[in-house]
């Protein structure tokens, strides 16, 4: 137990001056050698329990955060974030549901035509990212989202994205759907797709191998 409770103070003050939250391998990196990271986890996070400040899950990292039930008491000292507009929230929940997704998926599901400028916002944020390349003619690219999306809504993994209950709950979903209706898993990648850089070095390769003309 004394083991833990150093091993835990040590965490504790990793985290507080993280910028970001520390995965288990970036705590054990810092640690020394043989440290119970996750017997520590768990012992700073029963010595967190019922605080102001608790130890929170988020992207798969670890972070302390301000308890949930004393939000009521933090005020905005900061300029105004930058708001998604409508377009930019679908855009993002879609990708989030459906990655990977190209952009002629995304503009059918959503009914409209995607604007270049939606999906650059959301790159821009960090919120989005390019994944790799459908196996279809055009060899589109498609979109998923990034570790700073899990952050920003405070999500351990895309498996904590709210459910079909909790959809309709909020009145996202209509209560009359389909029987056949299924929620998309985002955590199943896409067997049709390549990375965006796997046939680069075929291409590299196979150009600077040309013969240079010959000067005869």
């Amino acid at each position: 137990m004394s083991d833990y409770r150093e091993t835990a103070r040590e965490i504790e003050a990793l985290l507080f001056a993280a910028a970001s939250p520390l995965t288990e391998e970036d705590l054990a990196q810092r640690l020394p050698e043989g440290a119970d990271v996750l017997g520590a986890i768990v012992e700073l996070g029963q010595m967190y329990q019922g605080r102001g400040v608790v130890l929170a899950n988020v992207a798969g990292g670890w972070r302390f955060q301000t308890a949930e039930d004393l939000a009521w008491l933090m005020t905005e000292e900061r300029d105004e974030p930058r708001r998604l507009s409508k377009a930019a929230q679908e855009t993002l929940a879609i990708i989030a549901y459906h990655q990977p997704v190209t952009r002629a998926e995304i503009e059918a599901v959503r009914g409209v035509q995607a604007s270049k400028g939606t999906l650059d916002v959301l790159l821009e944020l960090g919120l989005v990212r390019m994944r790799g390349r459908r196996r279809t003619p055009g060899r589109p690219v498609t979109y998923g989202t990034t570790d700073a999306f899990l952050e920003h809504y405070g999500l351990a993994s895309l498996a904590d994205l709210p459910g079909m209950a909790e959809m309709k709950a909020a009145g996202l979903l209509s209560l009359d759907l389909p029987a056949d209706f299924a929620m998309p898993d985002p955590n199943l990648a896409g067997a049709d797709e390549d990375s965006l850089d796997a046939d680069a070095p075929e291409f590299h390769v196979d150009f600077l191998g040309e013969d240079e003309p010959s000067d005869a």
